[in-house]
């Protein structure tokens, strides 16, 4: 019931959202009025961590993969230009090569680094969390050949060697922050997820509350002082829609409403009367009481209409979502399309009318994955992005953040869901292009996706076709 087209719209506009606020991941800067004691510190801290980087170099698993190098941490630090001028000194000067292979064994050899490889493998949500701040913590202060080392380091003091682990303690607290909207930024899109699929239900409740309480004013037309023949015969055409009926007999139906106790008639009977007196007051409900016969197929058909006519346009009930859920808004033309179906398979006597939430254990796990992926690799995806844009007739000043998330988003899907198919994500990205940004913005994310897409396949980085 949800799909791929909702999910990478709510994946988007989290991301942006979360981006936007993103604390950005940034290592200790040269210190502006250094002293002797500073000076030793920020030395120190960047050998610390250019001996993290040539441990991961010396750490190997299977057909030459280095798992420490591609974590997140590492290719953060690896790309700052002290760092490597760092990396580069140590080796020129054999310093740290003997000291780096020891603790890359010791490394391999620890629970840690075990229990690391175990969560990443399964694809565990935080795999890397805290993996670094324990490595250093544990394996690396606590080796006496670095400890040595830090005290033959020019101007050594005891409170220079805790400035520098306050620094990197800073350091590796920063990236933990920084991964923190990844797991808030998840949790943000399984709930947005879970109210689109509450909106679903909600919308199928309309016809059955709608048709309980024009049967409950009916029965008391009936007992009234002063009664009509109508009162008394009224034409029960609306109140026996079969349809209705089928759905509220459904158990998956009955259970989800129980359970998440939705009720719109306690919940705001002004909203409800309005729709009742809405339906009842159109053509389309007088020319369904006018029928000679019905059968299940023109009930369902006058629900198909009062929704799509009445209901998906009334703009109190859309008010009213709005001001509910702020994902509804969002959510109603995807959610409106999936209750028309789900009215399509009692036509068809379908025995399970309700949608299951995802079609497959995969789509269950599409969002996740591809907002995970975003954060992790869109240092690279803004690098392609801006050689893309610098060789175009596109002006990088005015590029606007939504189409960066957009572009973003669509190469982390067209590189790590080789089942999805090229033009399939391309069309995607470039329709929510359309309707999320800019007017123009369809253009420009087809133009920067071909560019980049092109090179990558003839860099061999990119297999599709």
């Amino acid at each position: 019931m949800i799909n791929r087209v909702l999910i990478r719209i709510k994946v988007i506009q989290i991301l942006y959202s979360y981006l936007l606020v993103e604390k950005k991941f940034t290592l200790e800067e040269p210190p502006a009025n250094p002293t002797k004691e500073k000076r030793y510190a920020y030395g120190l801290y960047l050998d610390m961590l250019a001996l993290m980087v040539m441990i991961s170099e010396r750490i190997e698993r299977r057909r030459g993969e280095h798992p420490l190098m591609k974590t997140r941490f590492m290719e953060r630090i690896r790309v700052d230009e002290h760092v490597g001028n760092a990396v580069r000194r140590l080796k020129s000067e054999g310093m740290f090569l003997d000291i780096a292979g020891r603790l890359a064994e010791t490394v391999k050899e620890s629970g840690l680094y075990k229990m690391y490889l175990r969560d990443n493998d399964k694809n565990v949500e935080g795999a890397e969390e805290t993996l670094w701040n324990e490595l250093f913590n544990q394996i690396i202060m606590r080796d006496s050949s670095v400890n040595r080392y830090a005290m033959s380091v020019e101007g050594y003091t005891l409170k220079g060697l805790e400035r520098m682990q306050e620094m990197m303690q800073g350091t590796l607290t920063n990236f933990l922050a920084s991964q923190d909207s990844l797991s808030e930024g998840i949790k943000t899109l399984e709930n947005s997820l879970a109210k689109a699929r509450e909106l679903y239900f909600r919308l199928l409740a309309l016809p059955v509350e709608l048709t309980y309480m024009q049967e409950r004013r009916l029965d008391n037309a009936r007992h009234k002082h002063l009664r009509t023949e109508q009162d008394l015969n009224p034409n029960m055409r609306f109140v026996d829609n079969k349809a209705v009926k089928i759905l509220a007999d459904t158990e998956a139906f009955r259970n989800y409403i129980d359970e998440n106790k939705i009720d719109w008639i306690h919940e705001d009977p002004l909203l409800m009367d309005h729709l009742l007196k809405s339906v009842i007051d159109s053509d389309l409900y007088r020319n369904y009481m006018e029928m000679p016969e019905t059968d299940l197929k023109k009930d369902v058909e006058f629900w198909r209409e009062a929704y799509r006519k009445i209901i998906f346009n009334d703009p109190n009930f859309l008010e009213s979502l709005e001001e509910s859920s702020v994902f509804w808004n969002d959510d109603i033309d995807i959610m409106g399309t999936f209750v028309l179906k789900t009215l399509r398979r009692i036509e068809e006597s379908n025995i399970h009318p309700i949608l299951d939430k995802y079609k497959d254990e995969e789509d269950a796990k599409f969002g996740s994955q591809l907002m995970t992926h975003v954060y992790h690799d869109r240092v690279q995806y803004a690098e392609w992005i801006s050689n893309a844009v610098a060789d175009s007739e596109w002006d990088a000043e005015r590029l606007a953040f939504m189409d960066v998330v957009i572009l973003e988003t669509a190469l982390a899907e067209i590189l790590n869901f080789p089942k999805i198919p090229l033009n399939v994500s391309i069309n995607e990205y470039i329709e929510i292009a359309k309707s999320y940004s800019s007017a123009k913005s369809g253009t420009f994310v087809h133009g920067v996706l071909s560019r980049i897409i092109s090179r990558l396949q003839d860099s061999g980085q990119l297999l599709k076709r």
